[in-house]
């Protein structure tokens, strides 16, 4: 499912509406979607706190009668986690500090917009980050309930150990040892549960298992219990916490002969039958633990992604056969470099190696070392000899990294940046964690260009369905772009550097065009179907775009009523005057309008006083919040003022079956959303099922 985006909430103290639409404006134009509302009473402010989420207040120091003060104390004593910024006439620092001192996150002055930007977006990321984490401490609490249920009826003995002391055992390892009651092991060291033979061993393997430099988790010993008798046991050993401590669990087993097999099965399932390394998922696995590793000890470590250079000439030149034994020559050098390290093969031509406690430069040094290694050794196949060459990426494992995946794509990230030096590869590169913030234009600019060159951009329909079901077929057009390897990149992520790189204008005759030829395909097979394409506020600005349109709609013989045109209410308030003469020339076309993420401005129906508009499409945030009664009697509002001048409604993010009642009671017109069908390639969604 491609993600959606979140459409910000955000209250205003403002003595000016007008300038306070311009705030709204300042934040969409940085690309987030924000939907506001004006706080003009006391009453205002508690009704919104009471019954409304919010995400961000931005303050003036007082308008309307009340305070930004005010409105501070009732968000904090409605414990209200709401950044709270205020918008200052002048840079003064002492205000600025009495402010910050007062509890607002933030002092800024109310003409700089670029900074207002900024500590926008630095706050919503620090909010997000707080949200996320109440959430991680909730799904937590939940794992450890489940867990300790899981603990007490396991068949397995399982018991916690903090410096060596028994903290809780579960009933099966009370009734292995013979103890009735876990108390009776509350305090007693671990050490009394094995054999006096084995005390020396035990004590050498704790040493090192603590101290990381262990081999092996496990360890094979001789139990006692209570009655003075010995048991053989198995114990493994892992990392834990109990009630908040870290601590060591232990899992005994006393069958040795089921033990072996199920650790051999286990073996098999994690390696690479080729060349005997681990394969990628355990790897995935072992990099979980090493973050883990990291976090909780404030280490570092590193990864290597390694690319053979030129492997597929290589498998045509000596076959698959021979590409194997190169293969599993790789695998010996990289035991031979890496013997006390986690290696696998990540992919058909990749390897990957986790370094433990290591500095990315150690970690370069020690991929460098290896590259030549790899360059210097020849490999008999077949009376042939055959050299092969890597690429090396290298990257961190820190205490900020806590996704394996990104940590991955970071390594290949490197890894690429080899060959973009030397197109023959044989090289080492680390990863440079500037490139996160910054980007290269002119590599965004030859990216997107290199999509409308290379037809890396993909067409995709969701149906929109009329709740009394009589008006036919409608789709929306959306466009996604396809990488290199085949993933799909929503818009979000490539219409803010397109619009810069002036590149907007071409995706969107490309969409149209696009849009156009498959409507006049699937019409010629018997369908009324319309569509609705969206355009970008560049579009609107383009004087050339209604002349190019009235020539396409000529040259594809199809109804121009049959074609929607959709654009943004920010870019509408951004644009009036050219969507105003875009709209009217739509008309004389004899094209439909619509307004996209409409109701988020402050005075929404402002806009419509000069625009010639046939749908609204309501914001996104109105149907996620449809559960509050508040916003449900919001957007009744919204829907019935848009009927009352004879505008068509749409609602989107339609995701479940249970709010179609409401949408239905309140009048909308039209639904859209993933319960109905998520978008697809193809104009295939069953009208008919909907009568």
């Amino acid at each position: 499912m491609p993600t959606k985006t979140e459409t910000i909430r955000l209250l205003l103290l403002h003595e000016s509406r007008d300038d306070a639409e311009q705030l709204l404006n300042l934040i969409r134009n940085s690309g987030k979607a924000t939907r506001g509302q004006l706080i003009d009473s006391t009453d205002t402010l508690l009704s919104a706190l009471n019954n409304g989420t919010w995400d961000l207040m931005l303050l003036r120091p007082e308008a309307d009668g009340i305070t930004a003060m005010e409105c501070l104390m009732h968000m904090q004593k409605m414990q209200k986690d709401i950044p709270a910024i205020m918008l200052l006439d002048e840079n003064d620092s002492e205000e600025i500090t009495e402010c910050l001192r007062d509890g607002y996150r933030d002092a800024v002055p109310v003409n700089e917009g670029e900074r207002i930007t900024f500590v926008i977006n630095r706050e919503l990321d620090n909010l997000k980050e707080r949200r996320l984490r109440r959430q991680t401490e909730l799904a937590l609490k939940d794992v450890e309930k489940r867990c300790a249920v899981l603990l007490d009826s396991s068949r397995d003995a399982i018991t916690y150990v903090i410096d060596g002391m028994h903290t809780y055992a579960n009933d099966a390892y009370l009734e292995l040892f013979g103890y009735e009651d876990a108390e009776d092991l509350e305090g007693m060291p671990i050490l009394d549960m094995v054999a006096p033979s084995n005390h020396r061993e035990f004590k050498d393997f704790l040493r090192n298992y603590n101290a990381g430099t262990s081999k092996s988790d496990e360890f094979t010993c001789d139990g006692i219990c209570t009655d003075g008798s010995e048991i053989q046991t198995r114990m493994t050993f892992s990392a834990a916490s109990f009630d908040g401590e870290p601590c060591t669990q232990i899992v005994i087993r006393t069958n040795q002969a089921d033990a072996e097999l199920q650790e051999r099965l286990k073996e098999i399932s994690s390696q690479d039958l080729l060349t005997g390394l681990f394969n990628r998922n355990h790897f995935s696995q072992s990099l979980d633990e090493e973050i883990e590793t990291v976090t909780n000890n404030h280490l570092t470590s590193t990864v290597l992604y390694i690319q053979l250079d030129n492997f597929s000439a290589i498998q045509s030149d000596v076959g698959m056969a021979g590409a194997d034994i190169v293969l599993s020559d790789t695998a010996t050098l990289l035991r031979e470099s890496f013997s006390d390290n986690t290696m696998a093969r990540f992919g058909d031509d990749i390897f990957t190696v986790i370094i433990s406690d290591s500095s990315l430069e150690s970690g370069a040094e020690a991929a460098e070392a290896f590259r030549t290694k790899l360059e210097d050794h020849l490999s008999e196949v077949q009376d042939r000899t055959v050299q092969v060459t890597a690429s090396i990426g290298v990257t961190l494992v820190t205490d900020t990294t806590s996704d394996g995946q990104v940590i991955i794509t970071r390594a290949l990230q490197a890894s690429e940046l080899v060959k973009e030096e030397n197109p023959l590869g044989n090289g080492v590169h680390s990863f440079d964690p500037s490139t996160l913030n910054t980007g290269d234009t002119e590599d965004t600019e030859a990216l997107l260009q290199s999509a409308i060159d290379k037809n890396l951009f993909k067409i995709l329909f969701q149906p929109v369905i009329d709740l009394r079901g009589n008006s036919g077929e409608l789709y929306e057009v959306l466009l996604r772009m396809v990488n290199e390897q085949g993933e799909e990149i929503s818009p979000a992520e490539f219409l803010g550097p397109a619009a810069n790189q002036d590149l907007c204008e071409k995706i969107d005759r490309w969409v149209i065009l696009q849009s156009i030829k498959m409507l006049s395909d699937h019409r010629e097979q018997g369908h009324n179907s319309r569509i609705m394409i969206n355009i970008t506020g560049e579009s609107l600005k383009d004087q050339t775009l209604l002349p190019w349109l009235s020539v396409a709609l000529k040259a594809s013989r199809m109804p121009s009523d049959a074609i929607i045109f959709q654009f943004s209410e920010t870019d509408a308030t951004t644009y009036l005057k050219q969507a105003k003469e875009f709209t009217k020339g739509l008309k004389e076309l004899h094209c439909k309008i619509s307004i996209s993420r409409f109701g988020c401005s402050l005075n929404p129906f402002n806009n419509l006083k000069h625009l010639e508009v046939d749908y609204l499409k309501i914001d996104g945030s109105f149907t996620k919040d449809i559960g509050s009664e508040e916003s449900k009697e919001s957007l009744k509002e919204l829907v019935t003022a848009a009927h009352a001048q004879g505008k068509l409604t749409i609602i989107p993010l339609v995701e479940s079956a249970a709010i179609l009642s409401t949408l239905w009671q309140i009048g909308v017109n039209y639904i859209q959303g993933y319960y109905l069908q998520e978008p697809s390639d193809q104009m295939n969604y069953d009208f008919s099922s909907d009568d």
